[in-house]
Order: structure tokens, then sequence, then C-alpha cells
């Protein structure tokens, strides 16, 4: 549970101004010092009152919005505030208290996060047997042949099968879209396919050097899907891309690589070497890309 702590805003403002020898030159060079301001003070137990309730400040909103004490039992705030140390009854109070705040986050939060996760269509978390776990967690009880880590470890692997499963329910079609795609693209005239899926057609054949992974380069670029929508152009902002040759996708790194500057190539890059199961800048999981690169300098 997070520890709500509330700091008491300091209204001491001490009043220790450094002395400063404020001086003046009189008429005929003398230096004359600057007459000392008086303060009017009182006795240190009104000061004490004072300070005490210009520190409340704020206080009792923050009761109410951040603790939840309703106005109407601000008295028993301050039978708490007089207790000061806490008896065995306000210890067991503070606890049950804990104890009903966590509830109501484990229900309001933790669980429908977790279902969200598992499947955001259909809840298949069993509530009952989640809270029943979760109270033999607080209380330390054993599973027979379930070590803590094992439980650990059980939860990892399911959320993971949970998590894969509703991505392919959600974006399995673009897997398969991209999976025919290039395999029938790997069949046009030019296009070369590597081992590790990536296939590109040299446009432009280029004379120049061809940078290793460690070095930055200069290219203009245009990125679709497979079914034509452009999600990202250098060409259309006019300004070239500098970046390092394995600071980029998998695919991208593999062909600068290979791409003697002044060429031009059509990339047709397999998800795997994209950006795989994830969803960035407006690409779903699954896609396959398509790039037209236009390598123009090594950046030394």
């Amino acid at each position: 549970m997070k520890k709500i702590l509330f700091v008491l805003a300091c209204a001491m403002v001490c009043c220790t101004m450094a002395a400063k020898d404020k001086t003046k030159k009189t008429a005929k060079g003398k230096k004359q010092k600057a007459p000392v301001e008086v303060v009017d003070t009182v006795s240190a137990d009104i000061f004490s009152f004072h300070i005490g309730r210009a520190n409340t400040n704020g206080l009792k909103q923050y009761l109410m919005q951040r603790m939840g004490v309703e106005e109407a039992y601000m008295d028993a705030f301050l039978e708490g505030f007089d207790v000061g140390e806490m008896g065995e009854a306000e210890k067991r109070m503070k606890a049950r208290l804990a104890g009903m705040e966590i509830r109501s986050q484990v229900e309001q939060q933790v669980m429908p996060g977790i279902s969200k996760q598992m499947n955001d269509s259909v809840n298949l978390l069993n509530n009952t047997e989640f809270l029943r776990g979760f109270r033999a967690g607080i209380k330390g009880e054993e599973v027979p042949g379930v070590s803590m880590d094992s439980t650990q470890t059980l939860v990892q692997k399911q959320m993971a099968y949970y998590t894969n499963t509703n991505l392919e329910r959600k974006y399995g079609a673009n897997r398969k879209a991209g999976e025919e795609f290039l395999k029938a693209n790997g069949k046009k005239k030019d296009v070369v396919t590597l081992p590790s899926g990536l296939q590109y057609k040299v446009i432009t054949k280029g004379e120049g050097e061809i940078p290793t992974a460690t070095q930055k380069v200069k290219v203009h670029y245009r990125g679709t899907l497979i079914d034509g929508t452009e999600f990202d152009s250098s060409y259309k902002r006019n300004q070239p891309a500098t970046f390092g040759c394995n600071q980029v996708i998998k695919g991208w790194t593999e062909a600068l690589t290979m791409m003697p500057v002044g060429s031009k190539w059509e990339l047709y890059i397999p998800y795997q070497l994209a950006y795989g199961e994830r969803e960035s800048g407006g690409i779903p999981p699954f896609s396959c890309l398509l790039f037209e690169v236009e390598l123009l300098e090594i950046v030394k």
C-alpha cells in the first residue's frame, strides 16, 4: 500500500536577514549607518500558538480530499491527534482501515487491469479465487508443492499466453497478410530475399562506401504499410534523417550495412525485423513494413 504522508508546510520563515553594513556617504565623505528597522515582537507563547495555527493551513482540505476523512468526523481526527501514541485498539483499527483501502484498490483497479490485459472483451478472471489467493499470500499460507517463486513463474507464463492470444485475436490478420505479401513479393523479378526474411530491391546502385553498424548515416526515406498507408516520410518534411545504423529496427540495420552510399533501395521488412508485436506510431502489431530508402552519406 502506498503510504500517504502529509508534509506540513513550514510556516517558519526565519527572519535571519544577513546584517549588511548599509552605509551612505555624507556631504563630507564620512560613512553613516542606515537606521535599523524596528520590528514589533510578541512573546514566545503567543508566537508558538500562532505558528501552530499557521501550519494547519490546507490540512483540513488534505484530510478530506486525499485521506477520505469526512468533515463531520474532524472531532474524531482530533481525538486521535490528542492521543499521540496508539494503543492496541488504535493499531488494530489502523490495520483494519488499511485492509479496507487495499480491498477497494484491488477490486476497482488491480483486478480490472489484470482482466483487461488477459482479454479486453471478456472477463476471464475469477475474482473470488483471486481474493482467496490474495488473502493466502498476506497470511503467508503454504501451498503444497508450490513455492512463491513457482507461483511467480506460473503467473508470468500464463500472462504471456493470455497476452499473445489476445494479440493474435486482434491483430493476427496483420501477421497473415504480411506473410502472404512477402511470399508473393519474393517471387518478383529483382527482389532479393535474405536468410533473415528481409527483402530488398535495388532502385539505384550506389558506388560509395558501405557503412558499418556503429556508423551514423544520413538518409531520405518513405515508409508505408502493405496496404499503401504512409506512416512516415522524410521527403515530406524536406529534411533527411540522421541516426546510427544500429539505432533503428533490425531490418533497417541489416539493409544499411549492405548499401553503398548513393544507393536507393526498396525494403520489405517482416514484422519480426520491424516492431514485432508492439504498436508504434500508428503502426499496428505484426505489421510488415515497406520502405523506400536513399542513403545520402556516412556522417563522420
